[in-house]
């Protein structure tokens, strides 16, 4: 059974950094998690990808770009997010979530907008940014 835990998160003012990491466990990385990331939902807001990564090659929102980095360490099948220069409109519950379905790994950044969901979901952690 696939099982994803994420930590890391936490309070942290403007400009502070926080590195979020997800365990993935009992997975058959090739057959379900080819691609994995990292989601986030504001307050009454829904959920959107931050970031991506597939084939070796990480997707970013464009306002994460230059402050965020997304890897994965397949020998410990470890996510990490790693969140420089944090701003208030960063806070919100991030969630790591996998995927083995290669079309829904090959869309990217662009996967949930256009209606495809990752299979597998981690409970959350909370990012909280203040000013």
């Amino acid at each position: 059974q696939v099982h994803l835990v994420e930590s890391g998160g936490g309070s942290v003012q403007d400009g502070g950094s926080l590195r979020l990491a997800c365990v993935a466990n009992g997975i058959t990385p090739d057959k379900d998690a080819g691609c994995v990331g990292w989601f986030r939902q504001a307050p009454g807001k829904d959920r959107e990808a931050v970031a991506t990564f597939y084939a070796d090659t990480q997707y970013l929102i464009d306002s994460a770009r230059g402050r965020f980095t997304i890897s994965r360490d397949r020998a410990k099948e470890t996510i990490i997010l790693e969140m420089n220069n944090l701003k208030p409109g960063d806070t919100g519950m991030y969630y790591c979530a996998a995927d083995g379905r290669p079309r829904v790994c090959g869309y990217g950044i662009a996967a949930s907008r256009l209606g495809y969901e990752y299979t597998y979901w981690g409970q959350g952690t909370q990012v909280t940014v203040s000013s």
